[in-house]
């Protein structure tokens, strides 16, 4: 067994299970300096980390360090014998290799053939593609395909749902959570995190701190840090005090002005919901005149076919200025051709799609490796000068790029030297500036860091214009649309007021309103056949079951709250150092609410389905 000594910034050690995985005193040069120095990390048996931080600050670099695949200039790397190790690079290069399932299957550590395609039929791949034509998210597909099958004891995973649908993305969260080993995250996709993780490693200006205390809790944990860091700054010269206030306390502002621009984002919700409702509701509101000259898009009856495929069928909406729009779906399932149909790229093959003559759109896709990386950011945001012109107004580039999180310094910064997320924050920052009212963002969250998605949360809910959405991330679709269409690619496009989780929502009523609608018909023949069995059937809820059914949701939101409460206290840096007991005490008292929080909910959602199938009858 290993003995971690505890130290500042990564104070907990597991009171019981060995890690598997160590690094003492990790450090690594980058140009004249350090990325990072005197870090120590472990990883235990059945760790689940989320490995968080700002784009650039080495957390790629880090999870390259832990596999071995980068060597280190200062610290030891300890494996505990036998144990293995698999990345899941955020970029595979698959470029050597003829087919996908040649890149799945190559090297030494090369994992079955068997196991790599019985993952392959479940995440959905044609291994057999070519891998030159291959796209984002087919390379990362046979990359999980790899990694998955070398049946890992570590697995360290950078940015997994990347170029995912939400259907792989599921499979993947299925497939961790059923996952015996350990796994280290980078991911931007909250709801991934807050489902999987259970410990947080934060990389911080060359530090590393950890939490035993999930994504979940991340947020309080960091709030509690930046104060206690502000307090201090009071004490350091002005020059670090106005450095602190714009990278760290201007985040904060941010997440809580963010609070405040959710709730507007329910009242729009809901204005939305009222003119998608029944059809008299809708046809007062298309009669009001300021409805009629809000509408920017005007879609009716659309139909749109490739070959024999209808990809879109009797597509019907009408699109106002300032409404938020996203689209989910499966690769596949139109998305795309639904937005071209929008924006007028392609024209549908019945129907009509109005589009107000004032309409000016800005289109921000996947573009960051066009930038070329010998121009300067200064060359990107004004053209080689000092003065940027944002929608009309003119601006200093230092002082807009601020406004996304870039150090000033940066001004004269080489393309080539930074990091995938920042220049994903740069083409957000050049394309925001230009004058527009149609905002199109095509997968906008890859690459960022969460940082990076408060503030595009925000930018979002400032512009005064219409924005059109395609993602994959369900948090960030629940934190910035007003409407969401939902393609199944069987051509029907669901129209919902609200995000991902309300389209998610209708979409299991659906399912449950037809299943109950065809019980009576299925039940008929069996009924006739055996009228003694049906009266077997109890009535109701036995005295016990509906006791659970009544009181189970208080006691699931009781149990909530009590995590929600330790966590917090847990948050506290100094708590391990100074009250270890009290440390040990919460981890394991969090834990325990955690399993009877779940079985809560596993036992009233059982006998959810017991009433529904006593009203069915």
């Amino acid at each position: 067994m290993w003995i971690v000594e505890p130290v500042p910034l990564s104070p907990y050690v597991p009171p019981m299970a060995a890690p598997v995985l160590t690094y003492e005193k990790l450090g690594l040069q980058q140009g004249s300096g350090w990325l990072f120095r005197g870090i120590d990390l472990f990883v235990g048996e059945r760790d689940r980390l989320a490995l968080i931080g700002r784009n650039g600050a080495g957390k790629t670099t880090l999870l390259k360090c832990l596999a071995g695949v980068i060597e280190t200039d200062e610290g030891r790397r300890t494996i505990q014998p036998g144990t293995k190790v698999v990345i899941l690079e955020q970029d595979p290069d698959v470029s050597p290799f003829a087919t996908l399932r040649d890149f799945a299957i190559a090297g030494d550590d090369a994992p079955p053939v068997h196991e790599v395609e019985a993952i392959a039929d479940q995440i959905g791949i044609d291994l057999g593609r070519e891998a030159a034509t291959a796209s984002g998210g087919e390379r990362r597909r046979a990359a999980i395909c790899r990694a998955l099958a070398q049946e890992p004891d570590v697995l360290l995973l950078d940015e997994p749902t990347n170029h995912l649908d939400l259907a792989a993305i599921e499979w993947l969260e299925d497939w961790l959570g059923r996952y015996k080993g350990a796994f280290v995250v980078i991911s931007h996709d909250r709801t991934f995190l807050k489902r999987l993780t259970r410990s947080t490693l934060w990389l911080d200006r060359g530090n590393l701190r950890r939490q035993e205390i999930g994504f979940g809790g991340y947020d309080a944990w960091v709030e509690k840090v930046y104060e206690e860091e502000a307090r201090a700054a009071e004490k350091l010269d002005a020059k670090l005090k106005l450095e602190l206030h714009w990278l760290q306390r201007g985040v904060t502002a941010r997440r809580k002005r963010n609070q405040g621009r959710l709730a507007k984002l329910h009242e729009m919700r809901a204005v939305r919901a009222s003119m998608l409702g029944p059809a008299g509701t809708a046809k007062l509101a298309i009669e009001n005149d300021d409805v009629k000259t809000k509408t920017v898009i005007n879609a009716e009856k659309v139909v749109k076919r490739f070959g024999e495929r209808v990809i879109i069928k009797d597509f019907t909406l009408k699109i106002q200025r300032g409404d938020r729009i996203g689209i989910v779906g499966a690769n596949g399932a139109g998305k795309t051709t639904l937005l071209r149909l929008l924006t007028g790229e392609i024209e549908p093959d019945e129907g009509t799609v109005f589009r107000a003559k004032t309409l000016d759109g800005v289109v921000i896709d996947q573009q960051r490796k066009l930038l070329d990386p010998q121009k300067r950011v200064r060359d990107i945001l004004a053209d080689g000068g000092d003065w940027v012109e944002v929608r009309g107004v003119k601006k200093h580039v230092q002082g807009y790029l601020k406004e996304f999180l870039f150090a000033p310094e940066l001004i004269d910064a080489k393309i080539g030297t930074l990091s995938g997320g920042e220049r994903s924050r740069l083409l957000l920052a050049r394309e925001f500036a230009r004058r527009s009212n149609l905002l199109v963002l095509d997968e906008p969250t890859n690459d960022l860091d969460l940082e990076t998605l408060d503030l595009l949360q925000e930018v979002i809910a400032d512009y005064e214009g219409t924005v059109m959405i395609v993602s994959h991330d369900r948090d960030f679709l629940d934190r910035t649309v007003t409407i969401t269409l939902g393609l199944d690619g069987s051509g029907t496009v669901d129209v919902v007021a609200g995000g991902y989780e309300d389209w998610e929502r209708q979409r299991k009523q659906t399912a449950q309103s037809r299943s109950s609608r065809a019980k009576p018909r299925d039940a008929e023949p069996a009924d006739v056949a055996a009228p003694d069995e049906r009266k077997s059937k109890p009535a109701k809820l036995t005295y016990k079951d509906q006791r659970d059914y009544d009181l189970l949701p208080g006691k699931i939101e009781e149990l909530e709250a009590a995590i929600a409460r330790d966590e917090a206290e847990l948050s506290n840096p100094d708590l391990y150092t100074k009250n270890p007991a009290r440390f040990a005490a919460l981890t394991k008292a969090i834990e325990q609410a955690r399993t009877e929080r779940d079985a809560a909910e596993e036992r009233w959602l059982m006998l959810a389905e017991q009433v529904e199938a006593l009203t069915d009858r």
